[in-house]
């Protein structure tokens, strides 16, 4: 913006300068101009306007080449005025008003170029005291009264000094405006991807019922529609029907709906965008299966506190039952009977011990500090550990690494539970029957500089579509000694450290939990580190 009012203060300036140009030429040449003003030199009168109508016209042409080099251009266009004036002024006797005439050129060369006023000023001055010097000594019939050429060349200097502030006053503000401009724009565009990223859809609509704005969530929700589809009657026709009903009764419906086969059910909200005017309507979309899983966060937040306080005061007697349990094994009048009931004790005292240590650690569960690994030998080494810390007896572990170097960026600590507690599943339920299980822990690198992975793979019968689908589910489980929390407690961890766990079934039969991790050196991650 600011370089538009430059090139129109310029090309008036320059329209200005052709308007004198003309006044010089009407006095020199018209017939009628002679009758009340005295051409002491009229040949040199004539030459001087007419030169300068040309140049005038010239640099009118050439505004927008002006500008290119500005104060350069206007500074040799401020001389070129008042070399002519002072050409006028010494052909014509006794016309005064043609030093006035450049008194504008003056001010807005200073308004223009507020650095260079008191240059412009000067030069203006000098103009105009070389023809009165001039006539004073070469030229007698030249009569320029010495009190008027004082008072002219004072006013030059205060217009020019009065415009200097007021063209550095309009040049900050125009920098100040430009600035407030560009942070406008800048926070408008954070608002616009805000409400376009936002899990809620917003659409607004005008009296017409025609969709003006609509974000991702809001063209989602209501059945991706194609784009030149903006009246909401075809696009979304019960949602307009909630907002011809709201319009009218002023009631909204609170019962949820699915705007669109295969869509989440949505809340539908409407407001104004000032009161009392209906012109433009907000609606807002709340998909219910959000406030869903939100009220099931709470919900298992404060299912762990409880669950965590009531563990430790189970705990304590567990405790003592596996105990005495154990001091009845020993007792040598035991029968074989009574040897049985005492495993079974021992081996329920284990799982619900189990289901405790899940419980705790899920309570208990620190923050990621994410550090960059290599992957090939944090998987060997974890390989490794495992083996010596676990008898495998006939099952088979193993790792397949990558011949290259492969960084990530994870907790260690964390990335060392879930590994484990995968590996533990795979060995345990991940096998054929009558068959020792096969499991292999691979790393690689998703398709082409994707991010880094690392798989457990087995070849066991692999997990069932609707079992798979609910398989991180807290406290959901096949198995009826297992307690639902491993799988769960799993991708928890995974996502504390800004990676990702998924189950992927393996072709040919298997299972295959996959974790994606991030890259060493991200941005996000990085942040997070620090």
């Amino acid at each position: 913006m600011p370089g538009d009012i430059t090139r129109r203060e310029l090309y008036f300036f320059n329209l200005y300068r052709c308007l004198e140009a003309v006044v010089y030429v009407a006095l020199t040449y018209s017939p009628y101009a002679i009758e009340w003003i005295k051409l002491a030199h009229p040949l040199l009168g004539q030459v001087a306007s007419g030169a300068y109508l040309a140049v005038s016209l010239a640099l009118l042409v050439g505004t927008d080449r002006l500008r290119a080099r500005l104060a350069d251009g206007i500074s040799l266009a401020l001389l070129i005025d008042i070399l002519a004036s002072s050409l006028m002024l010494a052909s014509i006797t006794g016309y005064e008003a043609i030093s006035l005439m450049v008194l504008v050129n003056v001010g807005i060369a200073s308004l223009l170029l507020p650095r260079r006023a008191f240059l412009f000023s000067t030069i203006a001055a000098l103009g105009l005291i070389a023809p009165y010097f001039y006539g004073h000594f070469f030229d007698t019939a030249f009569s320029q009264p010495p009190l008027e050429t004082a008072a002219i060349v004072i006013a030059y200097f205060v217009v020019a000094l009065l415009l200097r502030h007021v063209g550095l006053h309009m040049r900050a503000t125009e920098a100040l405006a430009e600035k407030r401009g560009v942070d406008l724009l800048n926070l408008e565009q954070v608002n616009e991807l805000i409400i376009q990223r936002m899990k809620t859809g917003v659409l607004l609509v005008d009296a017409s019922n025609a969709i003006l704005r609509i974000n991702e969530s809001a063209w989602h929700l209501i059945g991706n529609p194609p784009p030149n589809q903006r009246e909401l009657g075809s696009a979304a026709p019960e949602l307009s029907r909630r907002l011809y009903h709201w319009r009218h009764s002023g009631k909204t419906e609170q019962t949820a709906v699915a705007l669109a086969p295969d869509m989440p059910e949505v809340i539908p909200r409407f407001t104004r965008l000032a009161p009392n005017d209906d012109t433009n309507v907000l609606i807002f979309l709340d998909d219910t299966s959000l406030l869903s899983r939100r009220a099931e966060e709470l919900t298992l937040s404060s299912l762990g506190r409880l669950s965590a306080s009531i563990a430790h005061e189970i705990r304590n007697p567990l405790a003592a039952i596996r105990y005495s349990a154990q001091l009845l094994a020993e007792s040598p009048k035991l029968t074989a009977e009574d040897t049985r009931l005492v495993e079974i004790i021992n081996n329920h005292c284990t799982r619900a011990n189990d289901v405790v240590e899940n419980i705790l650690q899920l309570s208990r569960r620190e923050r990621s500090r994410p550090e960059s690994i290599d992957l090939n030998a944090w998987v060997l080494a974890f390989v490794e550990d495992y083996k010596q810390s676990n008898d495998l007896g006939g099952d088979h572990l193993r790792a397949v690494t990558q011949n290259r170097r492969l960084e990530a960026m994870v907790d260690p600590q964390h990335l060392q539970q879930v590994a484990w507690n995968l590996v533990q599943n795979a060995l345990r339920y991940g096998r054929q029957p009558n068959q020792p299980a096969r499991v292999t822990v691979v790393t690689r690198v998703a398709a082409d500089k994707g991010p880094p992975l690392i798989e457990i793979v087995d070849r066991g019968p692999g997990i069932p579509p609707k079992v798979a689908a609910r398989i991180f589910e807290p406290f959901y489980t096949t198995h009826e000694y297992g307690t639902g929390l491993g799988l769960y407690l799993a991708k928890q961890m995974a996502e504390a450290s800004q990676a990702s766990l998924e189950y992927v079934p393996v072709a040919g039969g298997g299972a295959c939990f996959r974790i994606t991790l991030a890259p060493a050196g991200s941005l996000l991650t990085a942040r997070i580190a620090g």
